[in-house]
Formats: structure tokens, C-alpha cells, sequence
């Protein structure tokens, strides 16, 4: 290595360790309930295709430069990045990449939180049997009264808040490896169970050929860029989490095998959990292109009129809350760096103020959803008319900051970096494997996330 910096906040103890971690950050939310309800719009087993290519040629590439630059620079992502632009004699405005990207991180945990305290709240909702026999309009009613008061949704954003906080404040090996180390594989131990129950719904074959079958009759250009913006969103890449996470990876791991991992097992448990829920929506008659309403609307309605739904329905939300949990420490970890590096704090002060902080502008969300239901700060604007405070933060992030942070990663990566220092860090040789990364994260990449970006934001 050409570099000989250490992380002040310790490393992972070896490859395994920031596998799983990373594999925790990228595996959440977007896995269990945005995977299927997308798939399920876009016509099955096509888009999963296409989204299979496009983490290959998209999302591992960007995943190997993200984790290139933080072990390079072994601090938070805006130190990281301000060395490293020092390092190479380019411009110090290079930083705000990582500010860029440890912002959007702290923004997507602002609401993140408070659908993840949905997911805490469903847990005990569906274990009670509260669902068991109910029709459409009587779960709509139960998820209405959630999110109608807003002390419910606080008291349940407070809960999941301080949970992250309680895990990132013991540390790198104490808290983020201890809690991946027990919450992935308990997440893909409930995700087999999941599949089990779905396999004797009576529909299985029916999810399994929705899910992986191709009918490309049925995949719409519109489908193919968002399996393209999925693949790039649903590694957590462009946010600082994959860069601060892979500032602790220890020097003697491959890149590229830990982000090939990485993406592998990301798949996997997106896959795991279209089986699980696909079987149990054809068996109760329900419709796959429920939209974001699946998970929280429609499979309520599945568990409430099948044999041991309760219970099952209770698994099924806790590994939401798990999935959730494990990104949630991911997205807060860069600030709470950030704050130890730069402000001295201890690790648990500096947990402390992040949370807060987060946990504060995370009431924007909360109050989105009931008394400021009708603010539209930005109603003037056509695009934006119906707009909600919450609607106009996922559109910011998902839709601007993480595409421009992902192609400005690339840029860097593979345009700013001298050859022989991508080669150094990445130490796969300078053959046909490093060839074929340089070639896609400098001419490929970019140009997939411009089109997905121009797609999301209505000129394309």
C-alpha cells in the first residue's frame, strides 16, 4: 500500500466482518418493501433480469471505487475526501462530495426512521392478531390511525432512533460488527422461514414464475431505468455509508471480491423476500402492483386470513425493523465520524448529538403525515404540486444527491486518481479484471446514472 493511515475509529476485525456490515447497510427497507412493490409494477421476471445486469455493470463498480476511496483515505467521508484530493493535487473543493454524501445520509435517516417505527409498530400489530379476518378497508383504517396522530408516530421514531444510537455509539467492533454479526444472519434465517410458510401458501409456483419467469411483453422503457436506478440506490451507494464502512476494511481484503459479496448477498435477500410475499399475495387474490401500499396495506390482508398469519405476520415485520436497523446505523455512522474526528467528542457524545439532531428534523417527517399533510412548500412548481415535506425529502435525495454523489464518486475514482494509485488500493493486478472496472466506472457507469438521473427528474 502506498499509504500507511489508520482509521482513529478502529477497522473491521477481518473481510467477513465488513461483508456483512456493508452487506446490513445496503440490505433494508429498499429490499423488503420497495424490491417487491416495484417488481411487482413492472411485470416480474424481466425486471428482475435487467436489474441483475445492471447491479453487475452499475452498482458493483461504483460499490469497488466508494470502498476504494474511504480505505485510501481511513477517515469520514469529507476528510477522506479532502485528503485525498490534497494527496493528488486537485482541487479542495473535491470535499464536498463527502459533505454531499454525509448530508444525504443524515436527511434519508430523518424519514427512514420514522417508516422503520411503522415497521416497530406492525410487530406488535400483527402479533396481537389485530389483522386476522379484517378486509381491505380495515387495515387501511388500522394503518390510517397510525400515522394519523402524530405523538404515535414520534413515540415509535423515538424508539427506532434510539436503538441506531444505542449500536453506533459502542463502536466500530463493539457496536456496528457485534450488531451485523447477529442481525444478518437472524435477518436471512427469517427470511428462509418466511419462504417456508410462503412455499405452503398454495401459490408458490405462482410467485416463484412471477418473480423469476421473463415476460419481457410485459417490461416497459420506464421499467428497465427504474431497475436501473434501483440497483444503483439499493447498494447505499452516494451516501457516505459504503465510503466510512470502508474506511475500516483491514488492507490484506480484496475490493473487489468484499463488494462482488456485498452485491451478491444483496440480491439474494431482495429474491428471498419477493418469494416470500409474492406467493402469500397470489393466494389471497391480492394484486402484486399494490405499489408502496404492500407491504403495509396489502400483506396485512394476506396474514390476517391465513393459518398462523399472526405469528408469521410478527416475523415478517421484525425482519423489516432488522433490515431497517442494520442500514439506519450505516446512514448515521459518517456524521457521528465526523463529529469524533473534527470536534473531538467521544464516540457516545458524538452518537448522542447525531441522533438528536436526526431525531429532531426527523418530526418534518412525522408531521408530513398528519397536521402538515396539507403544507407544500413547493406547490408553485408543477412537478412538485402535491408534494408533501416528506414526498420533497425522498425526491431530494433519491432522486438528486445520491445519483450526483455516485457519479462524482466514478469521476474521481477514475478520472482524478492516477492510474497507479486505483491499482495500489484496489491491488487486483493491473490485467484484465482492473481493465474492466476502469473501463466501466469511467465510460459506463457515468453514463447509466445521468440517464437514470435525467429519467427521475422528468426530462427523459
Amino acid at each position: 500500500m502506498a499509504t500507511e493511515r489508520v482509521s482513529i475509529h478502529g477497522q473491521w476485525s477481518n473481510r467477513l466482518a465488513f461483508v456483512l456490515a456493508a452487506t446490513g447497510s445496503a440490505v433494508g427497507l429498499g429490499n423488503v418493501w420497495k424490491f417487491p412493490y416495484i417488481t411487482g409494477e413492472n411485470g416480474g421476471g424481466a425486471f428482475v433480469l435487467v436489474y441483475l445486469l445492471c447491479i453487475a455493470v452499475i452498482g458493483i463498480p461504483i460499490m469497488m471505487a466508494e470502498v476504494m476511496l474511504g480505505r485510501r483515505g481511513r477517515q469520514s467521508p469529507v476528510n477522506t475526501m479532502r485528503t485525498l484530493a490534497a494527496e493528488e493535487k486537485l482541487s479542495s473543493h473535491w470535499q464536498w462530495l463527502g459533505w454531499g454524501g454525509m448530508l444525504a445520509g443524515f436527511l434519508i435517516l430523518s424519514y427512514y426512521s420514522v417508516i422503520a417505527g411503522w415497521a416497530l409498530a406492525y410487530v406488535f400489530r400483527t402479533g396481537s392478531g389485530l389483522f386476522t379476518g379484517l378486509t381491505a378497508d380495515g387495515v387501511q383504517s388500522i394503518f390510517s390511525n397510525l400515522v394519523d396522530e402524530p405523538e404515535r408516530l414520534m413515540a415509535w421514531h423515538t424508539i427506532f432512533m434510539v436503538m441506531t444510537m444505542t449500536v453506533v455509539s459502542r463502536g466500530v467492533r463493539g457496536g456496528l460488527e457485534t450488531a451485523t454479526r447477529v442481525l444478518m444472519p437472524a435477518l436471512f434465517v427469517l427470511l428462509l422461514v418466511l419462504d417456508g410458510y410462503a412455499w405452503n401458501s398454495g401459490a408458490f409456483k405462482q410467485g416463484v414464475e412471477f418473480l423469476l419467469w421473463p415476460d419481457f411483453s410485459r417490461l416497459s422503457a420506464n421499467g428497465v431505468l427504474i431497475a436501473m436506478g434501483h440497483a444503483f440506490f439499493t447498494l447505499s451507494l452516494g451516501m457516505g455509508a459504503i465510503m466510512v464502512y470502508g474506511s475500516y476494511l483491514p488492507d490484506n481484503a480484496s475490493i473487489a471480491k468484499a463488494s462482488i459479496a456485498v452485491s451478491v448477498m444483496d440480491t439474494v435477500v431482495a429474491l428471498l423476500a419477493g418469494l416470500a410475499i409474492f406467493p402469500l399475495v397470489f393466494a389471497n387474490g391480492l394484486e402484486p402492483a399494490s405499489g408502496p401500499g404492500l407491504i403495509f396495506r396489502t400483506l396485512p390482508i394476506a396474514f390476517g386470513h391465513m393459518d398462523g398469519g399472526a405469528f408469521f405476520g410478527m416475523l415478517f415485520f421484525v425482519l423489516l425493523v432488522f433490515a431497517a436497523w442494520t442500514s439506519a446505523i450505516s446512514l448515521i455512522e459518517p456524521a457521528v465520524a465526523w463529529l469524533v474526528e473534527n470536534h473531538g467528542l467521544s464516540r457516545i457524545h458524538a452518537s448522542v448529538v447525531a441522533g438528536v439532531v436526526t431525531w429532531l428534523f426527523g418530526l418534518l417527517t412525522v408531521f408530513s403525515f398528519n397536521i402538515w399533510s396539507d403544507v407544500k412548500l413547493l406547490s408553485w412548481i408543477p412537478i412538485f404540486h402535491d408534494h408533501t415535506v416528506f414526498d420533497l425529502l425522498d425526491y431530494l435525495t433519491a432522486n438528486i444527491m445520491l445519483p450526483l454523489g455516485g457519479l462524482l464518486i466514478a469521476v474521481f475514482a477514475a478520472w482524478c486518481m492516477p492510474r497507479d494509485s486505483s491499482v495500489d488500493e484496489l491491488a487486483m493486478g493491473d490485467g484484465f479484471s482492473y481493465r474492466l472496472w476502469r473501463f466501466l466506472v469511467r465510460y459506463i457507469t457515468p453514463v447509466a446514472v445521468m440517464i437514470v438521473f435525467l429519467n427521475v427528474i422528468g426530462i427523459i
